[in-house]
């Protein structure tokens, strides 16, 4: 086997001078093993190779270095490369952070903002007296009932019917039909209900409202005021349970509902309903004589509900007008708070409205009183029975 500074094949045949005058002429060229060991050699790209032309073929592969050979790393092109391309990624970084930030900033302080929704309009109200020609009749509540024009109305919440339920052209039919159901919730519990209209009840009446107008509602119940928007008797129907009480809890009603769109995004409700309650003076305590001294007392109130997209999901509504007509009452009611029907034998007083001067500066204090037409009330018959 050949030594180790010969060559593969051996010493040739024509080397004169021995091993060591070998070693001798070859010595410039020939690199030991351990030196061929220790050798780290890296290609490089063909990228790396375009961009620069002086570039060799292969170069040495670079390790972590400290002291003196790192800075001298440092020195070279790649290393100059590497801490350039850090210092970009990080001015990257902070201009983004810095454009959200503004971005942010100026969408706080931004004084051409939008602005914000307008709060819904206020309920508003119309309430009419209607007083007597002549003296309330009183009897039974069944005999009065069949002798009066609500002969053949339904009792209670079946009074209340839906019309049928179509879609529109942007709800859908089981939506109306959601839109119709609040609807009559609301003219049931508030017009129907015995609690309410004993007026001992208000929050199951303020709970199906959207929570936008539930201030108004509670002035209206706290501080009512006839002043067309916060009378407590525009919300529902109530007696003052000190005068008057219910001698039939099967309340007579009759009437219709309708609803449209009005707007993309609201339907529109109205419903139109008379009912017709026998009523009598509390005073009179319980018993067929006090039964016997009823009298009916009929409210025709028209509500107009609005109920946009969010209310459907909250099965809650809006309330945008009400208009009611009710008698026997005498033409000095306040009917803001509570209502305290004529009862049976009672007759209106001269009382109708007082005149309204021209020249008086401020609002009128005058109020509008209709007549109760005698056709409204129970016929004579019921008298006798």
């Amino acid at each position: 086997m050949a030594g180790r500074g010969n060559p593969p094949e051996g010493t040739p045949d024509d080397a004169s001078g021995g091993d060591d005058e070998y070693r001798d002429d070859y010595r410039s060229v020939v690199f030991d093993e351990s030196f061929i060991k220790a050798a780290r050699l890296q290609e490089f790209s063909a990228r790396e190779r375009m961009e620069d032309e002086g570039h060799a073929a292969v170069r040495n592969r670079s390790y972590p270095l400290a002291g003196d050979a790192a800075d001298a790393e440092l020195n070279t092109p790649y290393g100059r490369e590497s801490i350039t391309a850090s210092r970009q990624g990080i001015v990257l970084v902070l201009l983004i952070v810095l454009a959200f930030g503004t971005a942010i900033y100026m969408g706080i302080r931004n004084p051409y903002q939008a602005p914000a929704d307008p709060p819904p309009e206020p309920m508003r109200n119309a309430l009419l007296p209607l007083a007597p020609r002549d003296e309330v009749p009183g009897g039974t509540p069944d005999d009065l009932y069949k002798h009066s024009p609500a002969a053949h109305f339904r009792a209670g919440a079946d009074g209340v019917t839906l019309p049928p339920a179509r879609r529109t052209r942007h709800f859908s039919e089981s939506q109306v039909l959601s839109a119709l159901t609040a609807a009559k919730e609301y003219v049931v519990t508030s017009s129907l209900d015995p609690s309410v209209l004993s007026g001992n009840a208000v929050r199951d009446v303020r709970i199906m409202l959207d929570p936008a107008q539930q201030e108004q509602f509670d002035q209206s119940t706290d501080h009512p005021r006839n002043d067309g928007r916060h009378s407590a008797t525009g919300w529902m129907v109530r007696f003052d349970p000190s005068k008057t009480t219910l001698a039939d809890s099967r309340i007579r009603v009759n009437g219709a509902m309708t609803v449209q769109e009005s707007g993309a995004d609201a339907l529109e409700v109205v419903a139109d309903h008379a009912f017709v309650y026998a009523v009598r003076a509390t005073e009179e305590g319980d018993g067929k004589q006090a039964e016997a001294k009823s009298s009916l007392f009929t409210v025709r109130r028209e509500v107009r509900f609005q109920i946009d997209r969010e209310d459907l999901r909250r099965q809650q509504l809006r309330v945008q007008q009400v208009s009611m007509r009710a008698g026997p009452l005498p033409c000095s009611a306040d009917m803001s708070d509570a209502l305290e029907p004529l009862l049976a034998g009672e007759k209106a007083k001269d009382d109708s409205a007082a005149g309204t001067d021209p020249y008086a500066r401020g609002r009128s204090s005058a109020s509008l009183c209709g007549v109760l037409s005698s056709s409204s009330q129970p016929s004579p018959a019921a008298k006798d029975s």
